[in-house]
């Protein structure tokens, strides 16, 4: 292993550890609260598996799906529950030997609450598994069975417990050394509106033209980060205004023609004025105050989004950018400021 592959995967550890000891710190402090809309779950499942797949591929480990459910639409906080399937189904690819099996199987049951479904879904591997001994210890914080060179924090599993129990779920495991574990959470959802979900579907993908010849502010300092941004806002067929900071953002907002922005990206973290403070200055300016205003931001938090809103911010959007769901916010937000 060369010296560069080291470090990269020194810094990534690195990198995960400190989101991590966030993330728990924020779920024990009581400040991660559930933040719940209408979600497909098979979206949901397939996103996070496809994330995954190249790894799979590249153990040529055999990777299923399988869903049997009556309902796609549930009512859930959709970070936490990919959150959770990312720990999980990483885990499972990253602890199974090349050339085995890795399933996620997922399966709806009659619930006793009306309005509600039972939602059982199990990751099953072929992998190491765990010792008998270990099992008891799985979801304490910093707690790892020794796996030889296969690193991690030993945090994922109690963040993937914490988050379960907020949901007012279960997790319950199997494991036998050697021989694979069984991962099987179960939690009610109540149900979403179907027909209600897939005219909002229809209304997005008509709506998604009205979004060509737009004008965008995009304040983004870093330089990779505005140019991805940028290529796909102008495949969307939007017109791009780069401001390299809350300052130059601030000053092209007065200096140019009322009406010119119809919106504005902003990042939080810039380098001689926040995206926080940005917005509040152009909420001073006098003829433009009603920009709509996104905020842009590697952290999903859900206080991040509170302080963006408090802010003044019209909307937020984690990096990196998911198209459909600022396209998705764009539409909203341009349509609440038309009255319609």
């Amino acid at each position: 292993m060369d010296y560069q592959k080291k470090i990269e995967q020194s810094g990534n550890l690195l990198l995960s550890i400190i989101n991590d000891v966030l993330n728990m710190a924020r779920i024990e402090s009581g400040k991660s609260v559930l933040v719940e809309s209408s979600e497909s779950i098979v979206d949901m499942v397939e996103e996070v598996s496809n994330v995954f797949g190249a790894m799979a591929k590249e153990k040529e480990i055999v990777f299923d799906t399988k869903m049997d459910i009556k309902h796609k639409q549930v009512l859930c906080d959709s970070t936490k529950v990919k959150e959770i399937l990312v720990n999980l189904i990483g885990n499972a690819i990253k602890y199974t030997p090349n050339g085995g099996h890795v399933t996620v199987d997922i399966k709806e049951f009659e619930c006793s609450k009306e309005g509600y479904g039972t939602y059982q879904i199990q990751i099953i591997d072929t992998g190491i598994g765990m010792s008998e001994s270990f099992i008891p210890t799985l979801f304490d914080a910093f707690t790892r069975e020794a796996t030889g060179d296969i690193i991690g924090t030993g945090l994922g599993m109690p963040i993937v417990k914490k988050l379960v129990d907020m949901m007012g779920g279960t997790i319950d495991v199997e494991s036998k050394l050697g021989k694979g574990s069984t991962f099987t959470i179960t939690i009610n959802h109540k149900l979403g509106n179907e027909e209600k979900d897939k005219v909002k579907q229809e209304d997005l993908v008509v709506s998604k033209h009205s979004l060509e010849g737009k004008h965008v502010l995009l304040a983004e300092d870093n330089e990779l980060n505005a140019e991805f941004a940028k290529i796909i806002l102008e495949d969307c067929g939007l017109h791009i205004d780069l401001a390299r900071d809350g300052l130059e953002c601030v000053g092209k907002v007065i200096q140019k023609p009322v009406g010119t922005y119809d919106f504005i990206l902003m990042d939080i973290q810039m380098p001689n004025m926040n995206g926080y403070l940005a917005t509040q200055k152009i909420r001073e300016i006098p003829e433009k105050n009603t920009i709509p205003i996104i905020a842009m931001s590697a952290n999903a938090f859900d206080e991040d989004k509170k302080q963006a809103l408090k802010a003044g911010m019209n909307g937020y959007i984690s990096k990196p950018i998911d198209m459909d769901k600022l396209q998705s916010q764009i539409i909203e937000i341009l349509k609440e400021k038309a009255g319609q």
